[in-house]
């Protein structure tokens, strides 16, 4: 598990040498340190003696997107025609901000971004009048919709605290009127949605494949994310069973997002 580490603030010789014991985030903090998220491999005694500093503090590390993100603090990120901020950041035209929460969806993991790109390309081309996002966690995908100019969304989960996240997330962004919330998975809802987004993994996303299909309308499109490359013909087979057809797809650091459409 990687750890927190606080030194004095670094030249820029010290702290390439930082990077080079393999810090995987580093900044700059108000107090005029120097913060880091270290592998655990890495001890602080080798970090100490390696720069000449001395260690301030050492402490666990937060992680973000189910354990699947580490960073030391969140930061803003521009992805699909959105800007993602952290919550004490100004809202403006075409920004999100979220809450520093535990629920997943901060805009840092990779499937999150693949959707965040395939929901602008949607939109762009013809904005559905509503969206279901089944799996919402925070909201992020819901409110990208939301933001890029779909009327109306629908989140679904079945963790309670992503309920209360999606929920305060939509608030702080005056969405709240806009956004649905619905504690349960795609059983939880009747009706068929223009657009249907699943940011989960593979495992769920077989096992819920006749639930989602259900819920997409005529001509319809259905976005699935979370899918590794050697699980995408498993994946991408199933929903073809089901009468979909992949018409689009694309890849980042080793997973797919998928967006197929309604045979019907």
């Amino acid at each position: 598990m990687p750890y927190r580490i606080d030194l004095p603030a670094l030249d820029d010789r010290a702290f390439d040498r930082l990077v080079g014991l393999g810090a995987l985030d580093v900044e700059l903090t108000t107090e005029g340190r120097t913060a880091a998220l270290m592998p655990d491999r890495v001890a602080p005694d080798e970090i100490s003696s390696a720069l000449g500093v001395t260690v301030l503090g050492v402490a666990p590390a937060e992680d973000r997107d189910a354990g699947s993100v580490w960073v030391l603090s969140p930061r803003p990120v521009r992805v699909g025609g959105v800007t993602i901020v952290p919550a004490h950041h100004q809202s403006g035209p075409g920004t999100i901000r979220l809450t520093d929460a535990r629920a997943f969806g901060t805009g840092l993991h990779a499937t999150t971004t693949l959707c965040l790109q395939t929901i602008h390309d949607v939109v762009g081309h013809a904005p559905p009048s509503t969206v279901l996002d089944v799996g919402t966690g925070s909201g992020v995908l819901a409110l990208a919709a939301l933001t890029l100019g779909v009327p109306r969304a629908v989140g679904l989960d079945i963790d309670p605290d992503a309920m209360t996240a999606a929920a305060a997330n939509a608030r702080l962004n005056d969405l709240g009127s806009r956004l649905h919330l619905v504690h349960g998975g795609p059983a939880a809802v009747i009706g068929a949605w223009p657009l249907v987004m699943a940011n989960l993994l593979t495992g769920p996303l077989l096992e819920l494949a006749p639930e989602l299909v259900r819920r997409v309308g005529h001509r319809g499109q259905l976005l699935l994310s979370g899918i590794r490359a050697s699980t995408r013909s498993e994946v991408e087979n199933a929903y073809v069973r089901w009468g979909m057809q992949c018409i689009a797809s694309s890849a980042r650091d080793g997973w797919l997002a998928l967006l197929l459409q309604a045979s019907w």
